[in-house]
């Protein structure tokens, strides 16, 4: 049924994961001073280059991605951030309550967006 559709469903699809990463980007600028704190909190050294660095990828990785250009590698890199950026930021371990599950939900949705670049990288293999 949905066969005569494959272009339209794959074009929304690049929308929602890329415009997820050009957002979340973008947010990250307005609340840069608290990601940094954060991150410095977690051990990461030099916390505001590393900072800057993701949110460069997150937006031009993001855009990349709803464009369409070199969508294995991009998508990869984005697959690459998840998994540094979910330990770091969604550590439910550490926490308890109402908190620690905001957290899951947080590290569940980062899951579920690898398994949408996945299915971008076979889709374009």
């Amino acid at each position: 049924m949905f066969e005569n559709f494959q272009n339209e469903i794959l074009v929304v699809a690049r929308l929602l994961l890329g415009g997820a990463f050009v957002f979340a980007g973008l947010r990250n600028i307005q609340n840069r001073k608290l990601v940094a704190s954060l991150m410095t909190a977690r051990g990461v050294p030099r916390a505001m280059l590393a900072l800057w660095l993701g949110i460069v990828l997150q937006v031009v990785a993001g855009a990349l991605v709803i464009a369409g250009p070199w969508t294995a590698p991009v998508a990869a890199a984005l697959i690459l951030f998840l998994i540094v950026a979910t330990p770091m930021f969604h550590n439910f371990w550490d926490h308890q309550g109402a908190d620690r599950a905001t957290r899951i939900n947080g590290a569940v949705s980062n899951v579920a967006l690898v398994g949408g670049f996945l299915a971008l990288i076979a889709h374009s293999l």
